[in-house]
């Protein structure tokens, strides 16, 4: 397959004269996504009212699109589903992941994974009150922390701030060596590579689809049990849709068959409707063309910056292999640079305390859009446009 990068840019709304950078954030609309959710409101939830769970397929919505997800993060059939927000299914993979390696009290994370991660392993932490405690050191340094106190690793593939992406494989395979059950958190890898959580040995994974899988805001997450824990895992979160038989309505609870067990509560039908027609875009991508655009992409990017902005430093990885789909730039004064590009139709986001962060998404940007982009940013930072005080104000989302 040979990707048609001009039919996937089509198939998305994009703003006239915007330059949108920021899919790693929020991906745009697709084109399709609006009127699916619009026969998911009239056709079934408007004429089919409450029997749309079996007319339509609610039901099985979760699995049948985790599925779809499940090419996309290298998984094997029938081993993802949906539902939730990532944050439950951070905590659904590391409740089962703990209580499958008994004897060990050391969640390992790194201070480069994404706050809310650490947050929902600090509340777990709390909630066992059995000694387990996080531990986290510098992104490089994981490798070194994994030993037999260890008793889940729990590692975001690309970081959020500066796109530095760990080696999978590498470390999973480190972590079984030493006994570590391995949580691998996607966010900001499904749709952005080629990810391999099989050929990797992820024990799980979990993820959001809001992102490069352009969902929509809030859209659910997803979560991956390895075969070889299907039947073993525990959900902690034992929520009446992961019960065996959820309309025999017994009071007591007993997990569902393999991937079933991890739903918790009713699934966000919009929401999911909005996914399954974001992801027929993928029906026509091969991921190693989409790798490849975007290294393309990215590459030219730096180049462009680094030439035109000596001022600014870059905070992403500059060897391929070892950065996700995202440029970050330092600043003291990112934010405001930031409000300057966004106020010019650029749009990106910012991270404390200095990243500029850029995302490219071969589906719908390409080379014209990064030189367009390099030519603003080179204007406003030798103009200075980025001081006034305008810029300077912290919105709450930065």
């Amino acid at each position: 397959m040979t990707t048609d990068f001009a039919a996937t840019r089509a198939q998305f709304h994009l703003p006239e004269g915007v330059i949108y950078l920021d899919g790693n954030s929020l991906g745009p609309l697709p084109v399709a996504a609006k009127a699916r959710v619009v026969q998911a409101i009239e056709a079934e939830w408007g004429e089919m009212l409450i029997t749309g769970w079996n007319k339509a397929g609610w039901m099985e919505m979760p699995a049948r699109v985790g599925n779809r997800i499940a090419r996309l993060i290298g998984a094997e059939e029938g081993h993802v589903v949906m539902g939730d927000t990532l944050s439950i299914k951070v905590y659904q993979a590391l409740a089962s992941a703990l209580e499958m390696n008994p004897g060990r009290k050391v969640i390992l994370s790194d201070t480069g994974n994404f706050p809310s991660d650490l947050y929902m392993a600090e509340g777990l932490a709390r909630t066992l009150a059995n000694g387990t405690v996080l531990k986290t050191v510098a992104p490089e340094e994981v490798m070194g922390a994994l030993d037999d106190s260890v008793a889940v690793m729990m590692v975001t593939e690309v970081d959020y701030r500066t796109g530095r992406r760990h080696d999978m494989a590498a470390l999973t395979r480190r972590a079984h060596e030493v006994g570590v059950l391995a949580v691998w958190d996607l966010a900001h890898s499904a749709g952005a590579f080629p990810v391999g959580v099989a050929a990797g040995g992820a024990d799980f994974a979990v993820g959001c689809s809001y992102k490069y899988l352009n969902s929509g805001p809030g859209g659910p997450a997803f979560i991956y049990v390895a075969p070889r824990h299907a039947e073993a895992a525990r959900p902690a979160l034992s929520g009446w849709l992961g019960h065996e038989a959820p309309f025999a309505f017994d009071l007591s609870y007993r997990p569902g068959r393999g991937i079933e067990r991890m739903r918790v509560g009713t699934p966000p039908i919009l929401q999911l409707a909005a996914l399954d027609a974001a992801l027929d875009v993928w029906d026509a991508v091969d991921l190693d063309d989409l790798r490849a655009r975007s290294l393309w992409l990215t590459d030219r990017f730096i180049a462009g910056v680094e030439g035109a902005c000596p001022m600014l430093t870059l905070a992403t990885p500059r060897a391929n292999a070892e950065r996700g789909s995202q440029v970050s730039f330092r600043h003291p004064e990112g934010y405001a640079i930031m409000q300057a590009l966004i106020a010019r139709g650029v749009i990106g986001d910012f991270r404390a305390p200095d990243i500029l962060r850029f995302g490219f998404t071969p589906l719908y940007i390409g080379a014209d859009e990064v030189d367009r982009a390099v030519t603003i940013l080179a204007e406003i930072m030798a103009t200075g446009a980025w001081d006034r005080p305008q810029y300077k104000t912290r919105a709450r989302v930065t």
